[in-house]
């Protein structure tokens, strides 16, 4: 494990910078969008300054891989939902339930959509 020196932790603790090692850290998980990293048995320091925390990461095993991507869910979307917003719009069924699928089944967001491209 990384250990800073006596002086030098001195020197930043005088800047106003305090830094606490965590102790008994198994792994650190970094996701992104399309990735994930995992490091395991890393030396981590907490660092405080000028009210910021973040978090340093020293050493450790490094795996990486990609993560799978899930496609978004539809919500469903009932048959009475389809009629009230083609009654309220004054559409068609199928526009009033192409509308809610493009809203995520937000009813009141689907008739908005609708009156705006009616006035389009």
């Amino acid at each position: 494990m990384f250990r800073m020196n006596r002086d030098m932790r001195r020197m930043l603790e005088k800047m106003g910078v305090k830094i606490t090692e965590l102790s008994n850290v198994r792994e650190v998980i970094i996701r992104t969008d399309r990735e994930e990293y995992v490091i395991r048995e890393p030396a981590v320091n907490l660092v405080s300054m000028q009210g910021t925390t973040s978090f340093e990461i020293i050493g450790g095993t490094v795996t990486r891989s990609e993560l799978k991507r899930e496609e978004p869910q539809q919500p469903e979307i009932k048959e009475e939902d389809i009629v009230l917003v083609a009654r309220e719009a004054g559409v068609s069924r199928d526009e009033a339930e192409r509308a809610l699928r493009e809203s995520n089944g937000d009813i009141a967001l689907a008739i908005l959509k609708l009156e705006e491209r009616k006035r389009s």
